[in-house]
């Protein structure tokens, strides 16, 4: 059996190992997955030899409800490097249990993925920040303030996968843990190596690039003036309304998580514009071509 879904819980195990064996079944397999934000789904236009198939298809999935988020699976070859690509994903906004939003990403691990590209469209909370930046996330603030991965995972009390490869844990693993009462944690959230990578094929593109924190808060409506002069003060840089709880999962099956957000807008405590998804669009179809040749400049070096 796929050694990562014997990270999951009995209850969401069967779940998604379904969608997994009828995707394997299909030739979906990958080195590097890539889950796509607001307007940037354009991505996989650049995906060789692609297959597709919608979410509505894959036995268990959800459909998104989000405009410009399509809702495909696409597999096939990037700069030569095979690839598994979620073109739109599922919000915490959109009402669903953790189960149901997280099933994509699960699948996408088991996969067999060992990197994964995890982008989002942002505001900018950092006063340097323009419309259309790009930010390597360095680390992220959960504020949704709940675990999403309560109940989903058959050992919460494991340690955290490394190096691409599940840590089954041991009984003397979950005594050690469970004695002082902690989890193992995940240390290095974003992997950091990945992180340099992608800043060097930005360096190589010209494509400009800063280094921030991202938060992730559940909307859909954008945040007030004082939300705004809080995250600020917290020291986030951007704040979205996605890819916290995804790339937690992703970390505790082993996959190496790096995140780009692309700036929509600029967040103003003394008067933030009024802003619609629309806006958040058409800013992401501003960068398109610059993230697609930021990305087939890094699948390379991963």
């Amino acid at each position: 059996m796929n050694q990562r879904l014997n990270l999951l819980s009995d209850r969401w195990r069967d779940r998604v190992g379904q969608a997994v064996n009828w995707l394997t079944d299909r030739g979906y397999q990958g080195r590097v997955g890539l889950i796509l934000g607001s307007g940037l789904g354009n991505f996989v236009d650049r995906v060789q030899d692609a297959q597709t198939v919608d979410y509505g298809s894959i036995p268990g999935y959800t459909t998104t409800s989000v405009a410009e988020h399509t809702g495909r699976l696409v597999c096939g070859t990037a700069a030569g490097v095979p690839v598994i690509v979620m073109q739109g994903r599922l919000h915490p906004y959109e009402g669903m249990p953790a189960e149901e939003l997280l099933l994509p990403t699960a699948v996408l691990a088991c996969l067999g993925i060992e990197t994964a590209v995890v982008t989002n469209a942002a505001g900018g909370l950092n006063r340097y920040y323009t419309p259309g930046d790009l930010m390597v996330i360095r680390d992220q603030l959960d504020f949704h303030f709940h675990d999403p991965l309560r109940g989903l995972l058959a050992q919460p009390f494991a340690p955290v996968a490394a190096d691409g490869e599940p840590l089954l844990p041991s009984e003397k693993n979950l005594d050690a843990l469970a004695s002082i009462g902690r989890s193992g944690g995940v240390p290095h959230l974003f992997n950091p190596e990945l992180a340099k990578l992608l800043v060097q094929a930005a360096a190589e593109t010209g494509v400009p690039m800063h280094s921030g924190t991202y938060v992730s808060m559940y909307g859909p409506p954008y945040e007030t003036k004082a939300e705004i002069g809080m995250l600020r003060r917290v020291g986030a840089d951007a704040v979205g309304m996605s890819t916290a709880p995804e790339t937690v999962l992703l970390k505790r099956m082993g996959v190496s998580p790096v995140g780009l957000s692309c700036i929509t807008n600029p967040a103003r405590e003394t008067g933030q514009p009024e802003l619609s998804h629309e806006d958040v669009v058409e800013v992401g179809k501003m960068v398109r071509v610059r993230m697609a040749k930021l990305l087939l400049a890094f699948l390379p070096k991963v």
